[in-house]
C-alpha cells in the first residue's frame, strides 16, 4: 500500500495536480469527479468518467489523463468512457485537467484494476536430476552458454558462482564482503548484474572472470529480490506484488506493473525468469511459480512444484524452492532451491498454448 500511495503521489507531482495556472490561482469551485477514488474495476471493463461542474463555471476544454497518458479531450460535461483493455493492473490515476480563461485546474481520482482470469494450471515432467551445492542459499539463477550462474545469499556467506550443470561443481566463485546479502542476478552482454537485499546497492561483475567491476546506488530505498532481462529491459522484484522495469544501461526505474490473479494482488514475488515473452516468478516461501503477462501484470498460468522435491525428502539443511533458469536455445528449464542437493531439469506441459 505504501508503494501505491508513493506512485500516486509521484504521478500527481509530475502532472502538476495541485491547481496550477498561468496568471493567478483559479477561483475555487465545487467540481467533483466520478468514479470515487479506490473504486474497483475488472481488466477490460469500461470506466465511465463524469464531472459535476456548476453551471456558472465556464471552461474551454478538459483533457483527461490516465497516469501520464492523455486519453481524451472533453468539450462538455457529458460522461466519457475509458477503456481499460490496455492498462496495467492495480492502482491507476485519472486526471481531469480543466482549462478556463487562461487558467488550469486539475481534478483527480483513482481506480483499482483487478483480474478475473483464472490462471491455467501447468503440469510438468522431470527430465533430469543433477547434483547441487548444498552450501548455496540460492537467490538468483541464470543459464548462459552451457553453464549456470548462481547468486548465493546470507550475510557473511554471499557469493557469485559459475557452475557445471552435470556435476554441480563450482568452477568459479567470488565472495562478497560480509556486510552484503547477495540477491538476484541477470546477465547483460558480458556483464552480470547483482542486487543486494537491504544495502541499496547493485554490483556489476565481469561475466568471464566474475570479478566485480563497480557498485552503484539503487534508485529507491527498497529491498532487492529478483532480476531478469528480456534483451531490452530489466525486470526487478522487491518482495511485493510489483515488478519494476529498469533501463539496461543506467539501471534506473522506467515503469512498473502490479501483479494480480483472480484472488487479488500476488505478493512475495521473488526470483524471475523471462521465457517466450512471459515472466516466470517464484512466490517466496511457497512451491508456486506464476506466469505473468509483463504488459499488464496479469497472472495467466501457475505451476505447483510441491511434489517435485517434497520437504520430507529434502536434504537436512534444505530450505525453500527458489531458482529458475531457462536455456533458450536448448529449451531447457532448470529449478532448484536454497541449499538443495538437487537441481531439476523439468519440461512444462501446457505452456506452449499460453496467450
Amino acid at each position: 500500500m505504501r508503494f501505491r500511495l508513493f506512485i500516486l503521489a509521484i504521478l500527481t507531482s509530475l502532472l502538476g495536480l495541485h491547481c496550477t495556472n498561468n496568471s493567478s490561482k483559479p477561483q475555487e469551485t465545487s467540481i467533483w469527479i466520478k468514479p470515487e477514488a479506490g473504486t474497483s474495476f475488472n481488466l477490460g471493463d469500461s470506466v465511465q468518467l463524469a464531472l459535476q461542474i456548476p453551471e456558472d463555471v465556464k471552461f474551454d476544454s478538459i483533457a483527461v489523463f490516465v497516469d501520464t497518458v492523455r486519453v481524451s479531450v472533453m468539450k462538455d460535461t457529458k460522461p466519457i468512457s475509458i477503456s481499460t483493455d490496455h492498462l496495467g493492473l492495480g492502482y491507476r490515476l485519472i486526471i481531469a485537467r480543466i482549462f478556463r480563461s487562461g487558467q488550469r485546474e486539475d481534478i483527480s481520482t483513482n481506480i483499482v484494476l483487478k483480474s478475473t482470469r483464472v490462471p491455467k494450471k501447468l503440469s510438468y515432467t522431470v527430465e533430469h536430476v543433477f547434483p547441487h551445492d548444498t552450501s548455496s542459499y540460492v537467490e538468483g539463477l541464470e543459464y548462459h552458454q552451457g553453464y549456470l550462474y548462481e547468486s548465493a545469499g546470507e550475510y557473511g556467506k554471499s557469493s557469485l558462482h559459475k557452475v557445471d550443470i552435470t556435476s554441480g561443481q563450482v568452477l568459479q566463485k567470488t565472495k562478497i564482503r560480509p556486510e552484503i546479502f547477495g540477491e538476484g542476478i541477470t546477465i547483460i552482454g558480458d556483464k552480470i548484474l547483482q542486487l543486494t537485499y537491504k544495502e541499496n546497492v547493485g554490483i556489476i561483475y565481469d561475466l568471464n572472470t566474475l570479478k566485480p567491476i563497480k557498485e552503484f546506488p539503487c534508485q529507491n530505498p527498497r529491498e532487492g529480490w529478483g532480476l531478469c532481462f528480456d534483451g531490452k529491459k530489466i525486470y526487478n522484484t522487491d518482495g511485493s506484488n510489483t515488478i519494476y522495469f529498469l533501463n539496461k544501461d543506467t539501471f534506473q526505474q522506467e515503469g512498473y506493473v502490479e501483479v494480480y490473479d483472480q484472488n487479488g494482488p500476488v505478493e512475495y514475488l521473488n526470483e524471475l525468469e523471462y521465457i517466450d515473452g512471459k515472466l516466470y516468478a517464484n512466490v517466496f516461501m511457497t512451491d508456486r511459480i506464476v506466469v505473468i503477462n509483463p504488459e499488464n501484470g496479469q497472472v495467466i498460468a501457475e505451476l505447483d512444484l510441491s511434489n517435485l522435491y517434497p520437504t520430507q525428502k529434502r536434504n537436512q539443511n534444505a530450505d525453500v524452492l527458489n531458482g529458475v533458469a531457462w536455456d533458450k536455445q536448448g529449451k531447457r528449464l532448470f529449478v532448484t532451491g536454497k541449499k538443495w542437493d538437487k537441481l531439476f531439469q523439468i519440461k512444462l506441459v501446457g505452456a506452449q498454448s499460453l496467450g
